[in-house]
């Protein structure tokens, strides 16, 4: 081993070890692993940031933008409408809402066409009565795969065809991975229209049309005001009102002296009563007991009247400005005209004021703000509204705009008559200009912390590959290949990828698998192309943490899922993923 690949080894274990260890922000992680390659002069300091510049970046960035035109333009509901009188079993949900995802995903990015159907599959929930848990995570998984088949679905897919034209010298195209990505997709929609018995019983009621409570037990605090019924009653009094459904999991007196109260407790007024609630049982017991939310004050701005606010459900998206920040922090009512008046967080219980809880992805809250500045609020706090309204959020004036200068720029990408990165980048100027997406909706819909890290990653990936470090590794492994077949050592890659992608994120694991996948297939004399096309696939299937894809880290709370849930249903999913991906990949791109 040479010193420059101890260099490079050296810094892809620290990047590593800091993803994994997970208490800096991964686009800090990649920075200063770009920083670290740069003093060890594997990287040169001209080429440094080019990365910033890559094609790949620019891709990335502009389908995101293209996404969140299409997501606002409401073909999602346009495409439900006309089936929703079939689905009535769980079965048939499941297929209908998965196909539908999954096709969507196929032409955006994966977790903005989740993101519209998280509302929807409530709705569905809703008026069959089942539970939404059932729906969520087969909705989450169907996107991961209907992403795999086009070039835009997902980012594995985009890095990979730039690594191949960095390695080969021509990219994958748009359509290249659709034959292995459709019958992956298939059959795993298949496999969950049933397999979703293997989740565990819900936890949580659906929602029902008379609360916007829909999700799990929420935290939430109370006053106990001089008039009410309930001064100097007990606690168990109390609990007994919300009929087993309402726990009264701490008292606070004298502003700060917080108590965990015994059920004989005698309540005094003026007393803030911290509940966990279900969904009913909150606003009964709010109703018959006389008690007041504590932060439901008047919204500034002027004189609103009752019918002018609304109070909506929301789930905090990855990437949102509320996450590690409390509501002080924020300045929620000053600054964004929101008011706080619930809290959950995957059921588990809160020890803190709500006012001093640093919110984090996932997480679902119970907001109240102007009817008429909802989209905007949600939109610039980065939260989803699950609960249906009257009010259309987002609709477009012109729904099928979007969508079509979206099949515009696949077109002229498939035909060659421009470049992806040309193509995609001259449909997000136009959705712009089009008035179709507003520039602040534009900037808000790109995620700059994975474009961050891809720019930064790209010249540490090249740095291990330029000094033999992918070489070495892959040397290693095809040790461990020859007692294999060749469709062994593809599926070896592949789960290697697979197995990888919790820990790193997708995009880092394909910048530091396919090159490792190419210099393998060069040693066993194969074709490269199958090995590029395992690791996209093993990077974009995450399905056995809640951590590895945003879409699942996206469905984690108001689903009411816990860790080990998502490995019940992804296991099995995944050996399918593997199993078939490998025989597909074979037929498709011979190994030979």
């Amino acid at each position: 081993m040479t010193l420059d690949q101890a260099f490079a080894f050296a810094i892809v274990i620290g990047l590593i070890a800091l993803l994994i260890w997970d208490r800096i922000r991964y686009d800090l992680v990649a920075l200063a692993a770009l920083l670290a390659a740069i003093t060890a002069g594997i990287v040169e300091p001209d080429q440094a940031f080019r990365g910033f510049s890559d094609d790949i970046v620019i891709i990335i960035g502009s389908a995101l933008v293209v996404s969140a035109a299409v997501g606002r333009s409401g073909i999602a509901e346009t495409l439900i409408r006309p089936l929703a009188p079939y689905m009535t079993s769980s079965e048939m949900q499941i297929l209908v809402l998965a196909t539908t995802v999954a096709v969507l995903s196929a032409f955006m990015k994966n977790i903005g066409a989740l993101a519209i159907f998280i509302p929807i599959a409530f709705q569905t929930a809703r008026r069959s009565g089942k539970p939404v848990s059932r729906l969520l995570m087969p909705l989450s998984f169907a996107a991961l795969l209907g992403g795999v088949t086009t070039l835009i679905g997902t980012s594995p897919n985009i890095i990979v065809s730039g690594m191949r034209a960095e390695i080969l010298g021509e990219p994958f195209r748009m359509f290249d991975f659709a034959p292995v990505g459709i019958c992956l997709t298939v059959a795993g929609i298949a496999f969950l229209a049933f397999g979703w018995r293997l989740l565990p019983r819900s936890r949580n009621a659906a929602a029902t049309p008379e609360t916007l409570f829909s999700v799990g037990d929420y935290q939430t605090e109370v006053l106990l005001p001089a008039n009410t019924p309930f001064v100097d009653r007990t606690v168990d009094e109390l609990e007994k009102l919300g009929e087993g459904d309402v726990t009264v999991a701490a008292i606070i007196r004298e502003n700060y002296r917080r108590y965990i109260p015994a059920g004989h407790w005698v309540l005094f007024a003026d007393d803030v009563l911290v509940l966990q609630c279900d969904a009913h049982a909150l606003n009964r017991i709010i109703a018959e007991a006389e008690l007041e939310l504590l932060h439901d004050k008047e919204l500034e701005s002027g004189e609103v009247r009752e019918d002018d606010l609304a109070i909506v459900e929301a789930v905090i998206k990855p990437g949102s400005v509320m996450i590690g920040q409390t509501v002080e922090q924020l300045s929620l009512r000053e600054r964004y005209g929101v008011n706080l008046l619930a809290l959950s967080r995957q059921g588990r219980r809160i020890a803190q004021r709500l006012r001093r809880v640093r919110f984090q992805a996932g997480d679902l809250v119970v907001l109240r703000v102007r009817a008429e500045d909802i989209g905007d609020r949600l939109g610039a706090l980065g939260c989803l509204p699950l609960a249906e309204r009257k009010l259309q959020l987002g609709r477009a004036a012109h729904p099928y705009l979007a969508p079509g200068i979206l099949a515009a720029a696949m077109v002229l990408a498939a035909t060659g008559t421009v470049s992806v990165a040309v193509a995609f980048f001259g449909a997000a100027v136009t959705v712009l200009l089009l008035k179709t997406l507003t520039p602040r909706e534009a900037y808000d819909a790109v995620q700059w912390p994975i474009l961050v890290l891809l720019g930064a990653l790209i010249p540490v990936s090249e740095a291990l590959r330029t000094t033999g470090g992918t070489d070495l590794i892959a040397g290693w492994l095809s040790v461990a290949a020859q007692t294999l077949p060749p469709m062994g050592a593809l599926a070896l890659v592949l789960v290697a990828a697979m197995a990888v992608t919790p820990f790193l994120n997708n995009a880092a694991t394909v910048l530091m698998m396919a090159p490792i996948g190419a210099s393998l297939a060069a040693r066993l004399d194969l074709n490269p192309d199958s090995f590029l096309m395992a690791v996209a696939i093993g990077a974009a299937c995450d399905f056995l943490t809640p951590i590895g894809h945003q879409c699942n880290t996206l469905v984690m709370g108001p689903g009411g899922y816990r860790f080990g849930d998502y490995a019940r249903l992804g296991f099995p999913l995944s050996v399918i993923v593997v199993v078939l991906g490998t025989l597909l990949i074979q037929f498709f791109w011979p190994l030979a």
